[in-house]
């Protein structure tokens, strides 16, 4: 049986709808992903030929921690992309155990509310494979990954300020 936990981080960018929509999927992820606690920074990225388009994936390297042994870590998949509108993406193929935890999905959408004020919703559905494990999950996805969701998007934020380089279409 499978069990979800969703959680949501919300935020206003003050930046082009353009710039706010591409530069969390297309800009240099270990900039984005630099680690909290037992999360791990991201280090680099392999297989990512293609990233940025639906059907596209890309393997996630990271550096050692207390919850990871560190090197190839997951799959990254986009699943949607909806030019300044939205993107899904799903994270799995997980190489070590992660409290049951199979797949990560992850939603990140954006509306204009003004001219250069773009509304930022922050969406990730963590999914698992042993109910038993609900309670941790839903723990673990609600207070300490909803921290970690909001470190991400303040990296985002200064990427887009500094109108950092996209390394993929």
């Amino acid at each position: 049986m499978e069990t979800k936990v969703k959680t949501t981080v919300r935020s206003i960018f003050h930046c082009s709808l353009e710039r706010a929509f591409k530069t969390p999927i297309l800009c240099d992820v270990t900039r984005i992903h630099t680690g909290y606690g037992l999360m791990p920074k991201v280090t680099h990225c392999t297989e990512d030929e293609g990233w940025g388009q639906p059907g596209a994936s890309k393997k996630v390297f990271v550096a050692k921690s207390m919850s990871q042994p560190g090197g190839w870590m997951s799959v990254d998949h986009v699943v949607e992309r909806v030019e300044n509108r939205h993107w899904k993406i799903r994270v799995d193929q997980f190489q070590s155990w992660m409290l049951s935890f199979t797949r990560f999905e992850g939603e990140w959408h954006t509306r204009e509310v003004a001219p250069k004020t773009i509304e930022i919703t922050y969406n990730y559905t963590m999914c698992a494979n042993n109910p038993l494990w609900y309670p941790f999950n839903w723990l673990f996805t609600k207070t300490f990954w909803r921290i970690y969701m909001k470190r991400v998007v303040e990296n985002v934020r200064k990427l887009t300020l500094e109108q950092a380089p996209y390394l993929y279409d």
